[in-house]
């Protein structure tokens, strides 16, 4: 199992991950994010649910520095672990991404392995003038095995499938051993059996060490490690708290505001309509 502690995660280890203070985000004209306050400590896992449009995918960009808030807010905090001030190649390491959008990115006539390999230089493929290790193409040898994917290093992107990919990308990810995993929407496209691999997958990585951010709008997405919920509508918290307190039928009811039952299953939640 590859090494995910390094000595600069547990220096960073006793800040938030994420530390959020009235963030409010202007998009085309018009305010997509409200006022936010968001704490995430080191050791937690955590999802994010919303109706689409609710601002949630819009709150991970602004982790990521995709978006900026409105600079003159008062009282405005956009620390991730521990600072205000990141450089965007620097925090993209620290926190990994795994999008649809970015596997569409990946999803190019190039092995696993050197997809995986690329992570470490923020490309897509692995070039001459990159200065590639033998503890690189070890450690990813290390991550792939990990999460069971050793035997697709030299498959093309082309030629896995969907839920091997999202694996791909997650491996990708931790290249750089970062504090966090942040998902956004990490189903979408899945078959059954592909999600129930990928659910497995994040609880492993979540038992390793990582913090999970986990962005959906499925409730059986949210694997038994994750223990608080946040709730957003209209760019604003609805709800935020502890898992079996905010996942109700009542909650969910207003935040879509069409009627929901949830129902709990061994470690795992679903909800109707």
């Amino acid at each position: 199992m590859p090494k995910f502690e390094s000595s600069e995660t547990k220096d960073a280890g006793q800040e938030p991950v994420i530390d959020f203070q009235n963030v409010s985000v202007i998009k085309d004209g018009r305010l997509i994010l409200d006022s936010i306050a968001i704490q995430i400590g080191a050791d937690e896992h955590v999802a994010i649910i919303g109706p689409n449009g609710s601002g949630k995918s819009s709150l991970i960009k602004v982790m990521t520095r995709e978006y900026y808030p409105i600079a003159d807010a008062p009282g405005l905090s956009t620390k991730i672990m521990g600072d205000d001030v990141w450089n965007v190649f620097d925090l993209r390491k620290r926190l990994g991404i795994i999008t649809t959008d970015l596997q569409n990115t990946c999803l190019r006539d190039t092995t696993v392995f050197d997809t995986v390999l690329s992570g470490y230089f923020s490309s897509v493929g692995i070039y001459d003038i990159f200065d590639v290790t033998l503890e690189m193409k070890v450690t990813v040898l290390e991550i792939l095995n990990f999460l069971g994917i050793g035997h697709l290093a030299e498959q093309k992107m082309t030629k896995i499938s969907s839920g091997e990919a999202r694996k791909t990308l997650i491996a990708r990810a931790l290249v750089h051993d970062p504090k966090a995993l942040i998902l956004d929407e990490p189903t979408n496209s899945l078959d059954m059996k592909s999600i129930y691999q990928f659910r497995k997958t994040i609880s492993k990585i979540a038992k390793a060490g990582k913090n999970i951010i986990l962005v959906t709008h499925d409730l059986a997405d949210i694997i038994p490690e994750i223990s608080r919920v946040i709730l957003i509508k209209d760019g604003k918290i609805f709800a935020d708290g502890k898992k079996e307190d905010i996942l109700t039928g009542e909650n969910l009811t207003a935040l879509f505001e069409v009627p929901v039952t949830v129902e709990k299953h061994g470690d795992y939640y679903a909800a109707f309509c």
